[in-house]
């Protein structure tokens, strides 16, 4: 695996000289609309949730970008409790139950669409199938056991604080119950959500795809929007299959595996996914920073939290 990591790595390093300067800025303006598209989307959930008070679109989309910059950097989506946070400190009145539900409207669409982006790789044939899945490098599961990363202490921890949540969440759910629904105003009446958030996530998508498209074009890679679905859909499976940490070395196995017809050098598709992938990173910590530093006038996220006034608890 570590192997696998340094090949990639060593491949965009000496790629770098060749990439194409147009269409790489082409692609990062594209995904900042994206950013920009999704966090609209979740303000106008949260305008829904909260119809008689004012919510303001920057102050939200300053909340998402910074949730994006720490989750690129920060492990175990430490970036979401910096995005509940500075949403819920941006809505007077608001309760975290309600803010943190409304993060659930935004899945229906994503999980749509990353099905059908996912089933139409698997019709082309080019994904790998499971006898294959495991023979491809990066793909080794012993790192988990072998390292003393999974422990059958921790596999009984992880259960029970399961078990302890799901007690938890049945024993409160009456209490929490209005809030979680007041998350889902935004769905009644329907055409609500489809004119407010499903077309600014279908806006999300379309940018999706254009980034991908301006990355390929920037490394010599043809465009199709097969190859940007190939891409795509190569990325989601890395992050789902938990055969390395962070998923590091499987998005460049699939997409060499899903290209291995197209006629591209391994090294152009490695320097591709890393070039990709450090080019996105180092824009969401820019930004992501950047917004953190301009709500609340530093980056010492904990310190703003250890200080902030106490107020009565909101569920």
């Amino acid at each position: 695996m570590i192997d696998e990591i340094r090949a990639a790595s060593e491949s965009f390093w000496h790629f770098l000289s060749d990439i194409a300067l147009l269409p790489l800025l082409a692609a990062i303006c594209c995904h900042l609309l994206k950013l920009c598209c999704t966090s609209r989307a979740w303000r106008n959930v949260l305008a829904a949730a909260y119809p008689d008070r004012p919510v303001r679109w920057p102050p939200i989309l300053a909340a998402y970008t910074a949730g994006v910059g720490v989750n690129a950097i920060v492990p175990a989506r430490g970036g979401d409790v910096v995005r509940i946070f500075l949403a819920h400190r941006a809505i007077p009145g608001s309760s975290y139950t309600t803010v943190v539900s409304s993060t659930v409207v935004l899945t229906f669409v994503d999980m749509t669409l990353a099905v059908v982006v996912f089933v139409f790789a698997l019709t082309q044939g080019v994904l790998p199938s499971l006898d294959v899945l495991s023979s491809l490098p990066s793909f080794e599961y012993g790192w988990a056991v072998e390292d003393g990363v999974v422990r059958p202490p921790a596999v009984i921890l992880f259960v029970a604080v399961v078990v302890v949540g799901a007690w938890l969440l049945h024993h409160f759910w009456n209490r929490l119950r209005e809030k979680v629904a007041q998350a889902f105003a935004v769905l009644d009446p329907p055409t609500r959500y489809l004119r407010t958030v499903a077309l600014w996530q279908l806006g999300d998508w379309a940018l999706r795809f254009a980034t991908i498209w301006f990355f390929l074009a920037a490394f010599g890679i043809p465009q199709s929007l097969e190859h940007a679905a190939l891409v795509q859909a190569s990325m989601s499976l890395a992050t789902l299959v938990p055969a390395t940490p962070g998923g590091i070395g499987t998005e460049q196995a699939l997409l060499v595996y899903a290209f291995r017809d197209v006629g591209v050098a391994r090294t152009t598709l490695l320097a591709f996914s890393v070039g990709m992938k450090l080019t996105i990173t180092v824009v969401n910590v820019v930004v992501g920073f950047l917004a953190i530093f301009l709500t609340l006038g530093t980056v010492r996220f904990r310190r703003v939290v250890a200080e902030a006034p106490d107020a009565p608890p909101q569920s």
